[in-house]
């Protein structure tokens, strides 16, 4: 599960960023530039102006693997959290506690 989910988070994470700058190109084109330079600032204010221009625009299908991306990638931290603490509990990774 350990390896699964560090596949996962890159892909998502990696996906998200391609659609991010896809979404910045869309809203400097689009938009006043203050707004896309608030969407490099802030990557969620990218994410919700591109799933309000999404009808106007033709963005629909690239918010939808956004999102799809942003999925995946919470999976993968699910999946890379069971599995780090699955290596601590067989004694695969030594953790050290402070007295």
């Amino acid at each position: 599960m350990f390896a699964i989910g560090i596949a996962l988070l890159s892909l998502g994470a990696l996906g998200s960023l391609a659609c991010w700058i896809m979404v910045l190109i869309k809203m400097f084109k689009n938009d006043k530039p203050l707004i896309a330079v608030l969407g490099i600032l802030c990557s969620l204010w990218a994410f919700i102006w591109g799933w309000m221009k999404s009808g106007s625009l033709g963005l629909k299908n690239l918010m939808l693997v956004w999102t799809l991306c942003i999925v995946v990638t919470m999976v993968g931290n699910v999946l890379y959290g069971v599995g780090l603490a699955q290596k601590i509990q067989s004694g695969e990774i030594k953790v050290q506690t402070t007295p």
